[in-house]
């Protein structure tokens, strides 16, 4: 499951990675949330270029987004056959820059964010797919889902499910839509090997995505989490009253 994840490479550096056209210059995000407008690299005409678009993925069949599920994420077991991601897991592959993510895992009864990231510290793609959704006015919005699949043994400690990340050798394999063979896409769409990511616990700060900086990202003690403790419990009893949700597409 991937909920919020991380932007912290220059935006120079992400350029030369993912090797696209245009030269954007966008601030460090350590917080981002479904609903925002996130970067997407992908392919047109042959040449890679980068793209925003809105987190959380409507199939062009939606009427009425409104009383539509948010879709942050597409499962690789099923995104052949599902409805809304079949055609784009074929035809609108895209990559995502990021530089990690969040997970949350039950501790005592609440809910302990930890920060994950490639153990060597490089920034990372998610593999993702996307589609351009039209309005009954002609209106166009750009969405995006990030592909998840089962965790490996080691990242299972965490979470049953982990996003795909593609390494810089197969971008292009993941990035070539030019026909609707899957084949050559489907071992990428597997869990990172173990010890390919490392992982510590962060402040449950990172629960309001009005949150955004940098200390985010730093490691907390033992005693630094039980003291956060009893008001994460207070926020996660005041989140299960809730009649509703937020629109945020928040995990925990």
């Amino acid at each position: 499951m991937c909920g919020r994840f991380v932007i912290t490479s220059a935006p120079a550096a992400l350029r030369q990675l993912f090797g696209y056209l245009e030269q954007p210059n966008f601030p460090p995000r350590h917080n981002v949330a479904p609903t925002q407008p996130i970067p997407v690299v992908l392919i047109d005409k042959g040449a890679r270029h980068f793209q925003l678009m809105r987190w959380g993925l409507l199939p062009t069949w939606v009427k009425d987004p409104r009383g539509f599920t948010l879709l942050i994420n597409a499962r690789s077991e099923t995104v052949l056959e599902k409805p809304a991601f079949k055609n784009a897991i074929r035809r609108r592959r895209g990559l995502i820059p990021a530089d990690g993510y969040y997970e949350w895992k039950a501790v005592d009864g609440r809910k302990q964010p930890y920060f994950i990231h490639r153990a060597d510290g490089q920034p990372l793609g998610f593999a993702a797919v996307f589609e351009t959704w039209v309005g009954p006015n002609g209106e166009e919005l750009d969405t995006v889902a990030i592909v998840t699949a089962a965790a490996s043994e080691d990242l299972a400690a965490l979470h049953d499910r982990v996003p795909v990340t593609i390494s810089p050798d197969d971008f292009e394999r993941w990035l070539d839509c030019r026909g609707d063979e899957v084949d050559a896409i489907l071992p990428l769409m597997a869990a990172p090997r173990i010890g390919e990511f490392a992982w510590h616990p962060v402040s449950t700060r990172v629960n309001r995505v009005a949150n955004d900086d940098a200390q985010l990202l730093l490691p907390i003690s033992a005693e630094e989490m039980e003291a956060e403790a009893p008001q994460s419990k207070k926020v996660a009893r005041k989140a299960a009253a809730a009649p509703a949700d937020d629109g945020q597409g928040s995990l925990f």
